[in-house]
């Protein structure tokens, strides 16, 4: 197993059975991102890996990855489970046996995808956010989803391509799923002056846990939302704990 974390002086190929790309493998939440910092730019990053394993000994939240194509995939909510290659054992950071990997023999230059927090213990819980137009539109659909919980918020952008109904994407969020309590949805329109997009959207927002290994997990709101554009609308969520 390994851990790409990449800067400019980072390795940008697998190194291991399983490579965890952490936020992408690019700059980490919470290290400088001008070189002026001087020796913390250059290290904070590369430490992070150190970190995230300390964390993973000293707390029980499961730093938890998803096999992905790519970090942009990942985002846009097309890796959801871990059934290939690891028939539903998703990979974690931690002491445990082939972490968490329970097949044999173990598959070849893996690449898995979580995110984290800027801060110890950096755990994060993935959701599945997904939002369905009634109508397709024209054009690109962006809507920025705000999970929160216990006085903790996280975001996350859904863009729906032109033409199509549906869009969804991965929110991060420190506290478990079914501890998040109220979402908010903001329709992202078009600001140039000559193309001002003035419509209303009508969809449904859904959401579930991440591995989602089929759909008894999925939460929807019970009424459609109605999203003017650039208006922030918010709604409660219940979402039983398991």
């Amino acid at each position: 197993m390994g851990f790409c974390l990449l800067s400019d002086l980072g390795i940008r190929i697998p190194v291991g059975h399983v490579d965890y790309f952490v936020n992408g493998g690019q700059d980490q939440p919470g290290c400088p991102t001008f070189i002026h910092a001087g020796y913390s730019y250059l290290i904070c990053d590369h430490m992070r890996a150190v970190h995230l394993y300390i964390s993973a000994l000293e707390n029980s939240c499961p730093l938890m990855a998803f096999p992905c194509a790519s970090y942009k995939a990942f985002l846009a909510g097309r890796c959801l489970d871990c059934f290939n290659p690891f028939l539903l054992s998703c990979p974690r950071i931690g002491l445990v046996e082939q972490d968490g990997v329970k097949i044999e023999p173990l598959p070849k230059e893996v690449r898995v995808y979580l995110l984290t927090t800027s801060e110890p213990p950096y755990c994060v819980h993935h959701s599945l956010v997904e939002f369905y137009l009634q109508k397709p539109r024209n054009k690109d659909t962006n809507i920025m989803v705000t999970f929160f919980s216990s006085n903790v918020t996280s975001s996350a952008q859904i863009t729906i391509p032109r033409q199509q109904l549906q869009g969804r994407g991965v929110l991060a969020h420190p506290n478990p799923h079914c501890q998040v309590h109220q979402v908010n949805l903001k329709f992202q329109a078009s600001h140039w002056v000559w193309r001002k997009d003035r419509t209303t959207i009508v969809g449904k927002f859904c959401t579930a846990p991440l591995p989602v290994n089929d759909n008894k997990k999925m939460v929807c709101l019970p009424e459609p939302v109605n999203l003017q554009p650039d208006v922030t609308v918010c709604r409660d969520l219940k979402i039983p704990c398991a």
